[in-house]
C-alpha cells in the first residue's frame, strides 16, 4: 500500500488539488502509513495534537480562537520539506473553542504545497465527515479539492 500512496504524492505535484487525506476507520493503519511515507522520504509528520496544542497553551484561552491558524501555519512551514507536509492527529482544530473550519484550513496549506493528512472521520457518498450528527464538533464537507485514500 506505501508504494500506491507514494504514486497518488507523486502526481499530486501535478494536479490542482494537492491535498490528500488518508481516510479509513480507528487503527485501520492511517498514521502507520503515514509514519512509512515520512521514513522514505526523510520528512517529519507535524501532530496537530501535539505541537498545536503546546503553542496554544502560551496563549489565554479567550485569544486562542484569534492566533490558531496562524500558529497552525508557522507550525506548518517548519515542518514542511521539499514541498511536501505530512499531518496526524487532527482532532484538535475540530474543537468548538478555535473556531475553525478544519477542511477548508488543510485546503488553504494545500495551495502552497501538497498536503498528506490522516483524516479522523468518514467519508461517505462523497462527503468527509467528523463526528457524528448531533455532537458539538460534528463537521460535514463536500470532497472538492481533496483527493480521497482509503485505507483498510
Amino acid at each position: 500500500m506505501i508504494e500506491k500512496l507514494e504514486r497518488v504524492v507523486d502526481e499530486l505535484a501535478v494536479v490542482n488539488s494537492k491535498l490528500l487525506l488518508l481516510i479509513g476507520s480507528p487503527n485501520s493503519g492511517k498514521s502507520d502509513l503515514l509514519r512509512q511515507l515520512a521514513g522514505r522520504r526523510q520528512l517529519h509528520i507535524l501532530n496537530i495534537g501535539a505541537a498545536l496544542g503546546r503553542e496554544l497553551l502560551t496563549i489565554p484561552s479567550p485569544r486562542r480562537h484569534l492566533q490558531a491558524a496562524d500558529l497552525l501555519k508557522g507550525l506548518a512551514n517548519e515542518f514542511s520539506r521539499e514541498g511536501l507536509l505530512l499531518m496526524d492527529n487532527l482532532e484538535l482544530l475540530f474543537d468548538q473553542e478555535l473556531k475553525l473550519s478544519p477542511l477548508d484550513l488543510l485546503r488553504r496549506h494545500s495551495q502552497a504545497r501538497r498536503v498528506v493528512a490522516a483524516w479522523p472521520g468518514k467519508l461517505t457518498n462523497n462527503r468527509l465527515s467528523f463526528a457524528m450528527t448531533g455532537h458539538p464538533e460534528y463537521q460535514n464537507y463536500s470532497c472538492d479539492g481533496v483527493v480521497p485514500f482509503r485505507v483498510n
